[in-house]
């Protein structure tokens, strides 16, 4: 359980780039170097965290943290790959901090910016080697990515591996196979799981009134309910919900603060909770963070043991396929936008990100060379 937490942590120290490139550190971490779980595993939990709501990246980081050390070891995950972005966050908004130089700040953000593309570009080339077999999975994959870059939310993210596992089953269905029965009981979801999170998202709002604290839980619990695509979506949903709570301008500066700090950007919310509790700041901070990652948890793992069960049913094999080649095109689009599109600035750049992934792949250079790499790159730069 520490041993996750630790490492976790770490990556919270320095994962910026958002999901794609949270999913990036991940991929290379715990599958490539520490081989805490299979290829194959580590993709069909990057689908299924498409599918909920909430933090995919966060989500990705309980299911790791919980293949290795159990239940404690998803809590021991979140924990640590929060922490950083929680308490750096909660201390910008407590001390309202003004800068009157921020280049050297600049410069680490830019670095870092770097490594996410030599860090995603890694992953991404693992896990095409791996999953794009076929013209048909090629084809899949190309969909996705196209589907992806011209739509947004959950259309774009969820429609085509839905359509892909679709087909698959379809074309699967027509070949003459062995079919592994799998267990009833393992397809059911967990139905206590599932039962706390509808409680708390019907009963919240009926205890709301009660207390600034309550209202606060409930409004970051509601919105942790029904975002999907990341820290960007849940902005403009908080803020009609939070109206009377937080002065307008408090919304900016939370995402912009999000931008500065490494790990998940739905820690915003510890931004946010300080400032609307202004009695409590931290009290504030804790209830929004927990309350806004919480049904998103919730789900995973209600519906853990319906997604292992149906991978496990050989007739799914073909759909399985399907969904592995489309979760590589909507990780190669976010790989182009926002991955590339908001951090190569010029022909400079483009040479430090294959000189930084030739030292990574070929000659081992650990993360932390990189970064140092890349903050003295961007120094001579600006």
């Amino acid at each position: 359980m520490f041993k996750v937490m630790w490492q976790f942590f770490l990556l919270g120290l320095y994962s910026f780039g958002g999901p794609a490139a949270h999913i990036g550190f991940f991929q290379r971490e715990f599958v490539q170097n520490k081989k805490w779980l299979t290829d194959q595993d580590f993709t069909h939990a990057v689908a299924l965290c498409q599918f909920l709501p909430g933090p995919a990246s966060s989500q990705l980081g309980m299911y790791i943290g919980f293949k290795k050390a159990g239940y404690l070891g998803a809590i021991s995950a979140f924990v640590g790959f929060t922490f950083p972005s929680f308490m750096l966050l909660t201390v910008l908004a407590i001390g309202n901090q003004q800068y009157n130089d921020v280049t050297f700040i600049d410069t680490v953000i830019q670095a870092a910016k770097l490594l996410a593309v030599v860090v995603v570009a890694d992953a991404m080339w693992g896990m095409v080697r791996k999953n794009l077999t076929s013209t048909l999975t090629v084809a899949v994959a190309i969909a996705t990515g196209v589907s992806v870059f011209v739509t947004s939310g959950l259309l774009g993210q969820i429609v085509p591996i839905l359509l892909a596992a679709l087909f698959g089953f379809v074309v699967s269905s027509n070949k003459q196979q062995n079919v592994r029965e799998v267990n009833q009981a393992m397809i059911k979801p967990h139905l206590g799981l599932i039962s706390v999170f509808v409680v708390l998202l019907l009963g919240l709002p009926l205890v709301a009134g009660q207390s600034d604290l309550l209202n606060l839980v409930n409004v970051f619990y509601q919105a942790g309910s029904f975002v999907f695509g990341g820290g960007h979506v849940v902005l403009p949903l908080l803020e009609p919900m939070m109206e009377g709570m937080v002065e307008p301008d408090t919304f900016l500066s939370a995402y912009a603060s999000a931008q500065l700090v490494p790990g998940p950007m739905f820690t915003m919310a510890s931004y946010l909770g300080a400032s609307s509790i202004s009695g409590n700041p931290f009290i504030g901070s804790l209830l929004a963070t927990l309350a806004v990652f919480l049904p998103g948890s919730l789900l995973l793992f209600a519906f853990l043991p319906t997604w292992s069960a149906l991978f496990k049913n050989q007739r799914l094999q073909e759909s399985i396929l399907l969904v592995n080649a489309s979760v590589v095109g909507l990780l190669g689009s976010a790989f182009i936008k926002p991955v590339i599109s908001s951090s190569i600035g010029s022909f400079f750049d483009v040479v430090a990100v294959i000189v930084g992934f030739y030292l990574m792949k070929y000659r081992n250079l650990p993360v932390w060379g990189l970064i140092l790499l890349l903050v003295g790159y961007q120094s001579l730069m600006s």
